[in-house]
């Protein structure tokens, strides 16, 4: 018996835990481990390859794991691999498949079935029986399976029960062989269930909210942490949501830290506490990074959603956690709530931005089957795609076209903000307007009427664009501040081989270079000797950079200085290069 299950994730770094999870829950309740393959791919492998790599393992019974942003692929490779293989039975499961279950049913006729909730304890059973009663199965049979909808000998689908909820001690760890995830990102789960009830969100439909015990989860930790794997992501919504918890788990990582592995959780911001912030602050920098859903500052979108955030505690833990400047924080919007039209989103995007997180989502509301949102879509005129993602297309309060302005937003702040590639030309260029988000609506219309936004641009052209809006705004076409500005923010992150073209020419500077590296090679007073013992100053100034400044970045102040960028040091939150800055004196140190 050849059961596969198949999994198309969004991203090689992404790996999919629910077809590790279940297969190692069979596997410890009496289905042969062997019987079971895994196989994974990308929404960028092209159908056919997909289609090839599912036939050449030959399975017996095909499982695949579906979300929203799978589901379309995963209905081109089953029709084509039902048309080769007719005879394999094809189940799916996943949250995509379990809350459009009935729907998916009639729409794909050919499926045997759909696995619904909780994956771990039906496919178990579903294993069992197709590997004792396989190929002469009966729908009796099927009917004794819980959590599945199936379709019978003579074409009628039947669902079964639901099972009781895991105990979530019961679920091995799927990642003792940690082989499969070289390079990628590990999702780890240590509770299921959420204690808040947001309209828009499937965790609000599942009541129960289950813990695994700290015993195991530290020993799962620690395996990670010996491992040195990059980055774990916790998949519990709340992680937060009990307090003792989550000192233990904090405390733990701080003991265990080896200095390279990242974990990251989601957490109500307004639900912190002193302590837990206290205990943040110890942390290495870059130990923890924490993703933070505000949605909207509107009073009366946030009651329409089920949200009862204390936003002046929020504003105030948040505030909390960016002074100490030891983790990163991620905090969401969402547009197209009920009762937020642009104006009102305008102030959201203010009060949020305000908060300076080191990235601002600006997502747009997904209408998912089973939701509470879903339900009350006609009532709030919620007008959204019946393609996946069901991305909104227009509310009450939200025209068409405002959507449109939004999406040209969020483009524009993921590439100037949450790229943090041009964090202090931004920050100079917020000057210019009362509220942020103006500054990235008329970005956008810059792109727009340039004739710019369809074209692909590389990184330097994205500089020169802001260089040309700048002027625009300001007024100033010689605006030798901002070029120094741009300037600065692309020698933060990268050595550069070839200067830009609003560089000015730093020529005459060669000597003074040349005798600066010289003297550092020797005195080692402004580059670690720890990181830079051994090279001379030839290899030095390849491995750094020194640049003349007419204006200081930090004040604005006009004031000739050099500025030193150091790229063995970096900021573990931001990636940018340490900086020094020196007067001319200074770099004569050494022929003094």
């Amino acid at each position: 018996m050849n059961i596969l299950l198949l999994a198309i994730n969004s991203k090689y770094i992404h790996s999919n835990p629910a077809v590790y999870s279940i297969k190692a829950y069979a596997a410890a309740n009496g289905v042969n481990a062997s019987d079971i393959d895994i196989a994974e791919y990308t929404i960028n492998h092209r159908i056919e390859e997909i289609v090839r790599g599912v036939y050449a393992r030959k399975p017996d019974v095909l499982m695949v794991s579906t979300y929203i942003w799978n589901i379309e692929y995963v209905k081109a490779v089953i029709k084509d691999f039902n048309k080769i293989c007719p005879d394999v039975p094809i189940w799916l499961g996943g949250p995509e498949a379990s809350y459009s279950a009935e729907a998916l049913m009639n729409e794909l006729s050919f499926i045997k079935g759909i696995m619904i909730g909780e994956g771990e304890a039906v496919f178990a059973e579903l294993a069992k029986v197709y590997n004792v009663e396989f190929p002469k199965l009966t729908d009796i049979i099927f009917e004794g399976v819980k959590g599945i909808m199936f379709r019978n000998d003579k074409g009628v689908v039947i669902a079964t029960k639901l099972p009781t909820p895991l105990n979530m001690d019961d679920i091995p760890f799927a990642y003792e062989d940690l082989t499969p995830f070289k390079n990628r990102i590990i999702y780890y789960e240590s509770s299921r269930g959420c204690p808040f009830g947001c309209s828009y969100c499937l965790s609000s439909v599942e009541k129960s909210l289950r813990f695994r015990s700290l015993d195991k989860v530290f020993a799962e930790l620690k395996h990670f942490i010996d491992n040195k794997v990059p980055q774990v992501k916790f998949v519990d919504r709340t992680f937060n949501a009990k307090h003792d918890r989550v000192i233990a788990i904090l405390n733990f990582l701080k003991e265990n830290d080896n200095g390279i592995t990242n974990f990251h959780f989601e957490v109500s911001a307004d639900l912190l506490r002193d302590d837990e912030i206290e205990l943040m602050s110890t942390l290495r920098p870059g130990l923890i990074q924490l993703e933070i859903g505000v949605q909207s500052t509107n009073p009366k979108t946030l009651r329409a959603i089920n949200r009862t955030a204390d936003m002046d505690k929020l504003r105030r833990n948040v505030d909390a956690v960016y002074k100490m400047r030891n983790i990163h924080q991620h905090l969401d919007l969402i547009a197209g709530l009920p009762y937020e039209d642009l104006a009102s989103f305008k102030n959201s995007f203010r009060d949020v931005y305000s908060m300076k997180p080191d990235q601002l989502q600006l997502g747009f509301l997904k209408v998912l089957s089973g939701t509470q949102m879903s339900a009350e879509s006609d009532e709030y005129g919620i007008v959204y795609s019946d393609r996946t993602p069901y991305e909104v297309l227009q509310t009450n309060w939200l025209s068409y076209d405002d959507i449109l302005v939004l999406k040209g937003v969020e483009e524009m702040v993921e590439i100037y903000y949450n790229s943090g590639q041009f964090k202090f030309s931004i920050e100079y260029l917020e000057r210019f307007f009362d509220n942020p988000f103006w500054l990235y609506e008329r970005l956008y219309k810059f792109y727009e009427t340039s004739g710019i936004a369809e074209k692909a641009h590389s990184r330097m052209d994205r500089y020169n664009v802001l260089l040309d809006f700048y002027k625009g705004v300001s007024g100033d076409e010689q605006c030798g501040i901002f070029e120094e500005l741009l300037l600065f923010d692309l020698y933060l992150r990268d050595n550069l081989k070839k200067r830009p073209d609003f560089a000015t020419d730093i020529s005459g500077d060669k000597e003074l270079v040349r005798q600066f590296y010289m003297a550092e090679e020797h005195a080692h007073k402004y580059l670690s000797a720890t990181d830079y013992e051994g090279f001379n100053g030839r290899q030095l100034a390849k491995m750094t950079h020194l640049e003349r400044y007419e204006y200081n970045p930090y004040t604005y102040e006009k004031e000739q200085l050099y500025i030193l960028f150091d790229y063995q040091v970096r900021n573990p939150l931001s990636y940018e290069a340490r900086t020094v800055i020196l007067k001319e004196s200074e770099l004569k140190f050494g022929n003094q």
